[in-house]
Formats: C-alpha cells, structure tokens, sequence
C-alpha cells in the first residue's frame, strides 16, 4: 500500500438526508401506537457527545469490558481476521463514532503490516473529525478514509480492496435493533464483503436486572439527558415545539423480550405541533415514545442472528465475569 498522509477532508460518499429522514421518522413513529421514535435519532453532534460521556459512567460497564476484551485479545482477533492470508486488512467500521476502541485493534494491525486503510462511517461529523484526528497523532501509519452517513438508512457502497476486509461492529450498537432488522443490517453489510473478509461483532450478554437498568438510567442523569435530547434534535432540525421538561425518561427490563427498553414518558396532557412533518399532536398524561431497545444476548441468539445473515462463526473473547462477548465471523 502506498504512503498516504493522514490529513484530508471528511468525505461525503453516501447521501445524508438527515432533514428527510426525519420527517419520515417522526411520521412513521408518533402517528402509530404505540407511538416510538427510531434510535439513529440520537446521534447528532450534541447526542454523540453526551454518549460518549455516557461511556465513561461507571454504572455502563460495556464500553469498559468490550475495551478491555479488545486491549487483552486485539492481536489474536487481527491474527484470526487475516486468516491464512498474506494480504492487507483494511477496517471497515459502521458506527464507528470516536474510534476510542478501534484504536487498540489498529495498532495491532499496524504491527503486523505496517501501513493501514481504515474506513469508519458516522453519521456525526464531529465524531469522524475527533476519530481522524486521534488517529493522525497516536497512529500515523493509519489512513483514514472516513464516510459521513447513516449507515442504517443509506449503507455507503465500499470501495474495491486487494486484501482482506475486516469490518467491525462494536458497542452492541446491533443490540438496537429487533432481530429481524439486526438481521438485515448484518445481510446488507455481508452483501458488500468478499467470500473471505470477515466482521467482529460485539454483544453484550443477559444479566441480573439491576446491572442492566443501571447501566441505561444512571444517577447523574446522563442517559435521561440523552433520551430527551431526541426532542432537543427535532425542536433544531424541524422546528417542533416539544417541552423536553414536559416528558421523563425511564429504563426498564422486558425479560420476555430479554432487551432493556428506554421510553420518554409525557408528564401532564400536552399538544406539540411538528409544522414541517405537518403533524399536530396530542400525548395524553403517561403516554410513552419508545426511543430505544437494547437487546441482551445468550451465546445460542448470537449464533443464530450471524449464521441467519450469511456468516459463519469462527471464535469468541469474552471478559472473566463473560458479561460481554466479541465474536469474529466470516463470509463463506
């Protein structure tokens, strides 16, 4: 691979309609009932700063264990990625927010290879611009192509590889989704790999129950500050008159569908208009918008949602307490 300087523009290779997206998802989820809001909604600039301070809580363990799994095991996840190949990995990573985690795996990769293509996709601009530059000044040898956009809605077509692609899924961001859509998230990503390249795909595992609720409702308010700001968003981007004081946040554990669910809860009888979505509405006192699912996973469900999407599991890493699972995949 030829030398690349680390210093360029954050490229816009897949289209970003975030204005259009949010009215077709403020129409498709508070008309129905129950009325809900999709969780990509959360990560403007102001929601990816606020998680990133969530990750930092010590009642959110994941990030914490997922980055220790990676730290004590990124050399053999690279060695099992490259396979028996002899050709370059690149990284390829949707969600990839800061790259905070990524790093580890990056400078073992850089290693063993030397220089390295990195392509992390985000649909929070400021996020790619703190990755790049964490990267240019902790790994040089690191060139990163970065993709602002929504890999849920609009997936950017990667471009051609001689190597080997290792693209990562971390955070058990798959978690959000139901399993019909982590499925076919999974299928879209696997349908732009070659027969050979590879995901890692991190999942945090089915707990006891205060664990869990701590970790999404935790004592300085930052996951509530979170959950609201989706009304914060759609007061900026569409003009809606949402009172965020008006509507609570609250966590709680649906064991039947072993996920955490976050909801915001209106407070009193209230009217919010969104002119642009040409939606008046009314939300009566305890009426919820489901905002978010977090699926927690048994080693069997992981199994099933990767092979039911084309991959074929190869191994796993866990922490001591095995609170959290990474899992590295391949297409046939």
């Amino acid at each position: 691979m030829a030398a690349h300087s680390p210093s360029f523009e954050l490229e816009r290779r897949a289209p970003v309609n975030t204005r259009e997206a949010l009215i077709c998802e403020v129409r498709r989820g508070l008309l129905g009932r129950p009325r809900s809001l999709s969780s990509w909604m959360f990560y403007d600039s102001c929601g990816s700063r606020l998680f990133e301070r969530i990750t930092e809580l010590p009642e959110y363990y994941l990030t914490r264990t997922e980055r220790n799994i990676l730290a004590s095991s990124a050399a053999a996840i690279i060695t099992g990625a490259r396979g028996d190949s002899s050709e370059p990995l690149r990284l390829v990573e949707p969600g990839a927010g800061t790259a905070s985690k990524t790093a580890v795996l990056l400078d073992a990769l850089v290693r063993l290879q030397g220089e390295v293509l990195y392509v992390p996709v985000d649909v929070s601009r400021d996020a790619l611009e703190i990755a790049r530059e964490q990267m240019a000044s902790l790994l040089p040898e690191v060139y990163v192509e970065p993709v602002v956009a929504n890999y849920v809605t609009h997936p950017p077509q990667l471009e051609s590889f001689e190597g080997t692609t290792l693209a990562i899924y971390l955070g058990s961001s798959i978690g959000n989704f139901s399993p019909e859509e982590a499925r076919a998230i999974l299928q879209s990503l696997g349908s732009q790999l070659q027969s050979g390249d590879a995901l890692l795909l991190g999942t945090d595992m089915v707990k006891d129950e205060s664990i869990l609720l701590a970790a999404y409702d935790d004592s300085d308010g930052i996951t509530a500050e979170f959950n609201l700001n989706i009304l914060h968003r759609l007061n900026r981007d569409l003009g809606a008159d949402f009172d965020p004081a008006s509507f609570h946040h609250r966590a709680l554990w649906n064991r039947v569908a072993s996920r955490i669910e976050m909801h915001l809860e209106s407070a009193h009888d209230q009217r919010v208009r969104i002119a642009p979505a040409g939606l008046d509405l009314r939300f009566t006192a305890s009426e919820t918008i489901h905002t978010e699912n977090s699926d927690k996973f048994t080693h069997e469900a992981i199994r099933t949602l990767l092979e039911d999407a084309g991959f074929a599991v190869e191994q796993s890493w866990t922490d001591p307490r095995e609170w959290y699972v990474v899992t590295l995949a391949r297409i046939p």
